[in-house]
């Protein structure tokens, strides 16, 4: 098809093929479309600068670059007389040219005199056409441009600038190439556009989700629904006002014809009427058939076609020909094939047929015939085929597979037995034979007559050794390494087989073979190691590096750390410690070596290699003695995957390289007291600060030591040294807690005065002072005690907030809130000051203020965790969930938030969710004890024995300290001494107060 813009702005569609047409056969279809003479159709475009030649119309529309639904345009030209004639006549009287446009004062064609008249050219074309054999010469010379013709629509004023010129190749060419470039100038603008228009449509998909996106969830979980639970459901019907059509119904009176013709059929006759009694009986009269029952018709025909199933089952074999039950599957089972698909088969099997008459020879011709029919259900065709095929290719293996494969079991046999013949040395069909073999005995012994015609198969000696007991299979290795002694596994196979003494035989012989092979070296070491011989084994990996070097071997430092990470798991602890001593250094600088070491044990480490990893680290530390960093990580490794005695010995000999290091004089002395071994911690104690004599650190871990184990005068005696010593301000407050928790309160006194003497910026000494001012009742002077704290830390929080609580107790809420008003201006952005001025609000009722307070919160605090957690609880039930995800997109990855999502969770009985999330928080902070509580709280309700005990270790193991009802209950006196499990139990038990008491208020 081909279209035609012609000058009435229209466009014809003319069915047409350029492959075949003529441009004088488009030319008299469009005479016939459009009844344009055809020696004005000569003016064909095919682009603006692509004018038709019109010298040969016999030309194909192909050759001229027209395709399939190209688009021309025609261009006529213009008709009668010359198109400039009122030039030549006279102006009217009193005509100045220009004056009514105001163009005036200059010189035009007018004042210099009439323009001269262009010939007509009512014969010729714009484009190129020849002039008049009449016309002079002067016209000749002016041939192909006029200046005063008609505009051309198409091409503008430019339209005879090129009228004589033709359209040859360099033309061709050039518009090639640019028709090249802006293809390519399309493509690149068309990727970004793509890109952008790929970008806009994802932003609009996240803005705008489909209906299906936002119930993704609920549809997953339709997956966990049992069978009662489907059932259970009720259907659903439409109740809508506007899809209910009124019935119209109608009662009327029963016709007496329809009760006389029930009443007929329900009769029961006995006698007969005259009419049969006329003819004897023998007929029935039309007015006595009753009506036609269908149902009863329906359940006559189930009674046949029963009774047809019943005969045919075999009377004599007692087994039946068709399976009643079975009857309607058979019929589900078979495939259907439609017309379509049925056309597809026949052109495939004509094609399949034209390639293997063609080319006989052609194994995989055979192949896709007999597969097409195959796939066509016509497995015998498929046979026949496939043995035409082995016949005319008899030496392709890939046909005869593919006969075995299509024939019966029966068959099967017979043909590859053909193929081996055939083809004798084909390891494929030797394989083949011994795979459709039943026993061992008979795949051995087809195996075994491959390797007859195929010695040198290492496929098949492997498939006839693993067939083999132990004792046959060593004696077929023997031969196996004669007929392939180039193949290593053949070789490490028999030297596993022998004994000590012909392995090492074996594994020398093996060496000869290949010099080059790394694994038989491996092999030997992990032999002397098994044989008991551990000071083997570095000499084997030492020569065999030294003779690998020597053939030539570039030593792959990656691939000998994987080896030694396989010896590990293959239990050859020795050899995987000398193949890591001898090839880590291989291949990095000496600048990188710390580096590149501690990293590959860490992804040891993460892999599951911990040998592998303590081989590294041992290897790291005979280079780097005195690096203090290299030996924690090896002391971490040892803490997680190694035993009390490995890391002790381990700490041990740290100290002695790194006695400067209090962290690992301190490691040693908390594994022992963890151990029970208290005696043991206070020595290598002693023997920390006989090592570092000023160090606070030891001073601290000593107090901790005995106040711990309730050893408060060996604390005292400690702390009292320490203070002397010129202990900083912890020492002072450590001597003050010693003091609380024995109750000796003037001493406590005494000591937090003396400490705010020598440190009044400390903010932990006027909290304490204040706190115990608050216990003995004089609440003047704790408030005065927080008040000279502030002077001296205006930033302190924990001042601040004790001030207001203690300022809300005795005055009340004006006073606490002008408290947390001057705090919040001189700490702005402090989301706990705000979150205590919203807490305040709300132990008061003040709800409105509450939420207003919130609102400006959040606002100075966009980010902060733990805003947006409590103003999820703050904010009614229905609103939670919108709550949340402004919380989430604000903070995703804070603790707070993630934790009041998992109580939504909760609340809403989606316990595994629900889980997942609080494990999330736990994870992200380990260290707020609050997280943990929750946890727990939550497994206790509805996890699992298991899980409970899970969440308890974990929570131990992370030892707590932080988290505001955490600190309440660990921190108090009562508590002091308490375990991380006590304390994690009474904090459970303090939600499920809170939580009460928080239900008993709403109702």
């Amino acid at each position: 098809m081909v279209f035609i813009t012609i000058p009435n702005q229209k466009t014809l569609s003319l069915t047409l093929d350029p492959n075949t047409t003529s441009l004088h056969s488009l030319k008299l279809s469009l005479h016939r479309h459009t009844h344009i003479p055809i020696h004005h159709l000569h003016r064909l475009y095919l682009s603006q600068s692509h004018l038709l030649p019109s010298q040969n119309d016999a030309v194909l529309l192909s050759s001229l670059r027209i395709t399939p639904y190209s688009t021309l345009s025609l261009h006529l030209p213009l008709l009668g007389g010359s198109k400039l004639d009122f030039l030549n006549s006279k102006p009217p009287p009193n005509y100045v040219a220009g004056l009514g446009r105001g163009a005036t004062g200059f010189t035009t064609r007018s004042d210099i005199g009439p323009a001269r008249a262009a010939p007509d050219r009512t014969s010729t074309t714009i484009g190129g056409g020849k002039p008049d054999e009449d016309e002079d010469g002067d016209g000749a010379d002016e041939k192909g441009y006029n200046e005063n013709q008609k505009f051309d629509e198409f091409e503008g004023n430019d339209v005879a600038l090129f009228a004589n010129g033709e359209y040859d190749e360099d033309d061709k060419e050039a518009d090639a190439v640019w028709e090249a470039i802006d293809k390519r100038m399309d493509s690149r603008r068309k990727d970004r556009r793509e890109a952008r228009l790929k970008q806009e449509i994802e932003k609009y998909r996240a803005s705008n989700p489909k209906i299906t996106e936002q119930f993704a969830d609920l549809k997953r979980k339709l997956c966990t629904l049992s069978t009662q639970e489907w059932d259970s459901i009720p259907e659903i019907g439409d109740y809508s006002l506007r899809n209910k059509k009124k019935r119209f119904e109608s009662f009327v009176p029963v016709p007496d014809t329809l009760l006389e013709k029930a009443r007929q059929e329900q009769e029961h006759v006995t006698a007969l009427d005259p009419k049969s009694r006329a003819v004897g009986g023998t007929e029935t009269p039309r007015a006595q058939t009753p009506i036609t029952d269908l149902t009863s018709v329906g359940e006559g025909r189930g009674t046949v076609l029963s009774l047809k199933l019943d005969r045919l089952s075999d009377s004599v074999s007692g087994q039946t020909v068709v399976d009643p039950k079975g009857y309607l599957t058979d019929l589900k089972s078979m495939k259907m094939t439609s017309d379509a698909e049925i056309s597809d088969i026949k052109k495939a099997r004509l094609l399949m047929k034209s390639v293997t008459q063609s080319n006989p020879k052609h194994p995989p011709g055979w192949i896709a015939a007999a597969r097409l029919e195959e796939v066509a259900g016509k497995i015998q065709a498929a046979r026949q085929l496939i043995q035409k095929g082995c016949e005319e290719c008899p030496k392709s293996e890939d046909v005869w597979l593919e006969a075995c494969r299509l024939a019966s079991p029966d068959e099967a046999k017979a043909v590859i037995a053909k193929g081996v013949k055939s083809i004798p040395n084909s390891v494929k069909l030797w394989l083949q034979a011994a795979k459709l073999e039943h026993g061992e005995m008979n795949k051995s012994r087809v195996l075994r007559k491959g390797l007859e015609h195929i010695p040198d198969s290492v496929r098949l000696w492997k498939a006839v050794v693993e067939l083999a007991n132990e004792e046959d299979a060593r004696l077929l290795l023997h031969r196996a390494v004669e007929c392939c002694p180039l193949h290593v596994e053949l070789w490490l196979a028999l030297a596993r087989l022998e004994t000590y003494d012909h392995a090492k035989k074996v594994s020398n012989r093996a060496r000869e073979r290949l010099p080059k092979e790394p694994a038989i070296w491996i092999t030997a070491a992990k032999l002397e190691e098994a044989n008991g011989d551990t000071g083997m084994v570095v000499k084997i990996v030492e020569k065999g590096l030294r003779a690998l070097q020597r053939e030539g071997l570039a030593i792959d430092r990656e691939a000998w750390m994987r080896e030694a990470e396989v010896a590990e798991r293959a239990g050859s602890v020795v050899t995987c410690q000398a193949i890591v001593k001898n090839t880590i250094g291989i291949g990095v600088e000496e600048e990188d070596r710390k580096r590149t070491w501690v990293a590959d044990a860490e992804e040891c480490r993460k892999r599951g290699s911990i040998e592998t990893a303590r081989a590294i680290y041992a290897h790291a530390l005979s280079v780097f003695l005195t690096k203090k960093s290299i030996w924690l990580k090896a002391a971490q490794l040892e803490k997680s995957h190694g035993t009390r005695e490995s890391l002790d010995a381990l700490l041990r000999k740290a100290v002695t390289y790194r006695p400067q290091a209090e962290v690992l004089w301190l490691m040693g002395a908390k594994e022992k007291w963890l151990a029970g071994d208290v005696f043991a911690a206070r020595a290598i104690l002693q023997e920390a600060y006989a090592a570092i004599p000023n160090s606070e650190e030891i001073w601290l871990a000593a107090f901790k030591l005995e106040f711990e184990n309730h050893e408060p005068e060996r604390a005292r005696i400690l702390l009292t040294k320490a203070r002397e010593s010129g202990g900083t301000e912890r020492v002072w407050m450590k001597s003050a807690i010693v003091e609380r928790e024995s109750g000796n309160t003037d001493e406590e006194r005494m000591l937090l005065d003396e400490g705010l003497k020598l440190f009044p910026a400390f903010f932990k000494l006027w909290l304490m002072l204040g706190q115990l001012e608050e216990r003995l009742g004089h609440l003047e002077k704790a408030k005065e005690t927080y008040e000279l704290g502030l002077k001296r830390c205006p930033h302190c929080i924990h001042l601040w907030l004790s001030l207001a609580n203690l300022e809300e107790r005795m005055n009340g809420l004006s006073k606490a809130r002008a408290i947390l008003t001057m705090s919040r201006k001189k700490n702005p952005q402090n989301p706990e000051l705000w979150l205590a001025a919203v807490r305040a609000e709300m132990r008061h009722g003040n709800k409105k203020e509450s939420n207003i307070l919130m609102a400006k919160a959040l606002q100075e605090c966009p980010n902060s965790g733990i805003l947006w957690a409590a103003s999820i609880e703050m904010v009614p039930r229905p609103q939670r969930k919108s709550k949340s995800m402004d919380a989430l997109k604000k903070c995703d990855h804070d603790p707070h938030v993630i934790a009041a999502v998992a109580k939504l969770f909760w609340h809403d009985r989606k316990v595994d969710k629900a889980r997942t999330w609080l494990n999330r928080a736990v994870t992200l902070a380990p260290d707020i004890g609050d997280f943990w509580a929750l946890y727990y709280k939550f497994e206790l309700q509805h996890g699992s024995e298991e899980s409970q005990k899970d969440v308890l270790k974990r929570c131990i193991a992370a030892e707590p300290k932080h988290g505001e009802k955490w600190q309440a209950i660990s921190k108090a006196v009562e508590n002091s001494h308490q375990p991380t499990e006590a304390i994690l139990k009474k904090l459970v038990v303090a939600l499920g107060k809170e939580e009460s008491a928080a239900e008993n208020s709403r109702h």
